[in-house]
């Protein structure tokens, strides 16, 4: 019995493939030996936005920049600085928009007060077009003198040939 030329290929080539996966897989990303350290390191994380996710916090965020700024987290924590300091360096690099609730100010007035104009916007859009159509609808219904006679002398009963 002769067995089918893939079933022999298939062994030999799995053997191949395996160290070069091997070889070019990611290795984990460094997580701090210190437990109270990588706690911190969360806690902030969770604090500063992902910048290249934009609606996700760098502690939850797998992109390369994401992990980039956990570890300048960790290197900063190592240094003994505060989460204060921590935060203003990366404001200072970053600016206001790292912060998942950035401060009240003349720079950031727009990311705080920006989704209600854009809700009010819409609810004002939304309501003059509702006007609009409503108005079109009460002007197609309104009847003329005659069609007006003409009804009420059909709801009387009195049926007027025309």
């Amino acid at each position: 019995m002769s067995r089918p030329l893939h079933r022999l290929l298939m062994p030999a080539l799995v053997a191949l493939l395996l160290p070069w996966g091997a070889l070019h897989a990611e290795d984990a990303a460094p997580v701090a030996s210190d437990p109270a350290l990588e706690a911190r390191v969360q806690k902030l994380g969770e604090e500063l936005r992902c910048l290249v996710c934009q609606n996700q916090n760098i502690a939850d965020s797998h992109a390369d920049l994401a992990l980039d700024l956990k570890k300048q987290l960790r290197e900063q924590i190592a240094a003994g600085r505060t989460d204060d300091e921590i935060k203003t360096y990366m404001v200072e690099r970053y600016g206001d928009f790292v912060l998942y609730r950035p401060p009240l100010k003349a720079t950031t007035v727009l990311l705080w007060a920006g989704p209600f104009v854009l809700l009010g916007a819409v609810a004002f859009a939304l309501l003059r077009r509702l006007r609009t159509r409503a108005a079109r609808a009460a002007a197609a219904n309104t009847l003329s003198a005659d069609e007006h006679a003409r009804a009420r002398a059909l709801l009387n009963g009195e049926e007027k040939q025309v």
